[in-house]
């Protein structure tokens, strides 16, 4: 872990909705660029700066072939084969890119391209016309100067003792979103149907396969997290493969657990979050309706934190 190029991973599983605390993450940034933590620094009149990196870019192949290898590895009587494990992922790649950057505050990454806006996107960004949805872009250097590198996907934290991988051990702050695992599926389903035209059928045959990895890579992460938000719904999710909607955030509670209590300041959260309680000793819930706010007010002291020691 590094005090001076701090990592903050954002870990969940397919369709769980991690990009939500990439949005807190901005948020935070962009109100407290002018904080006094800054000012004291002499450099207030700099933005905080974050380099993202996506966790699907560190997949090791790209759509066709992946739908290739799955279909070789079925062939062959392997029906988990799945973009959990570590067959289909650069997990060296990870762990070498979160050494580098807490080591040097630079590292080189590359993006995985999902429709074809992103694919206009990524063209004009490299000078290029057949970048297309379903590959990745071309290796790039991480912006300069950056404050934090903020990691989302699959496999912030992940582990292999295969291949002695242990991604978790550079993260400085790890953070798991886990939606219940029936509200998650459903999530998924809605997504890659809505947005990238897959059938029910195909998404639930993706998560047939993916479960040994799921079991094996994927929720192992949530016990080295320093806090979990599990959304639950409060409505019927007992078949997640016929709900025709996605439960909305106020038919919803978020379960924040924290592995480290120091620090935290459950009183003030209560009061600033009107519904909340708390279930356990670490353990606090919110009204869904109130997760971003609940982000934002709990992870804003960890910013100002990583910020006073990067200056200390």
């Amino acid at each position: 872990m590094s005090r001076k190029y701090p990592i903050i991973a954002v870990t969940g599983s397919s369709g769980a909705g991690v990009s939500v605390v990439r949005h807190a993450f901005e948020n935070i940034f962009r109100r407290e660029t002018n904080c006094a933590c800054l000012a004291t620094s002499g450099r207030s009149e700099r933005k905080i700066q974050a380099a993202y990196i996506e966790g699907s870019s560190l997949h090791n192949m790209d759509r066709i072939a992946f739908q290739a290898a799955a279909a070789a590895a079925a062939k062959a009587g392997n029906n988990t084969f799945s973009h959990f494990g570590p067959e289909a992922n650069h997990f060296d790649k990870i762990e070498e890119m979160f050494r580098s950057y807490g080591e040097t505050g630079m590292c080189r990454r590359r993006h995985y391209i999902h429709s074809e806006a992103e694919a206009g996107k990524y063209n004009k960004h490299f000078g290029l016309t057949d970048l297309k949805p379903g590959v990745f872009t071309p290796w790039e250097d991480i912006e300069e100067n950056s404050d934090f590198m903020v990691y989302e996907g699959l496999h912030g934290l992940v582990a292999d003792a295969a291949s002695n991988i242990d991604v978790g051990k550079y993260v400085d702050f790890g953070i798991g979103v886990v939606p219940v695992v029936n509200l998650e599926w459903i999530q998924k389903i809605h997504r890659d149907k809505t947005e990238r035209g897959y059938s029910t059928e195909a998404t639930v045959d993706t998560i047939m396969r993916r479960m040994p990895d799921y079991i094996k890579f994927i929720t192992p992460q949530f016990s080295r997290t320093h806090i979990n938000f599990q959304r639950v719904a409060t409505v019927d999710t007992s078949n997640p493969f016929i709900a025709r909607d996605v439960p909305s955030l106020d038919e919803s509670f978020v379960v924040i657990r924290f592995r480290d209590l120091k620090g935290v300041d459950f009183l003030h959260l209560l009061t600033l979050i009107p519904g909340s309680f708390m279930s356990r000793a670490n353990t606090l819930v919110v009204p869904g309706g109130a997760m971003s706010v609940a982000m934002e007010t709990i992870l804003a002291p960890v910013v100002h934190q990583m910020i006073e020691n990067k200056n200390g």
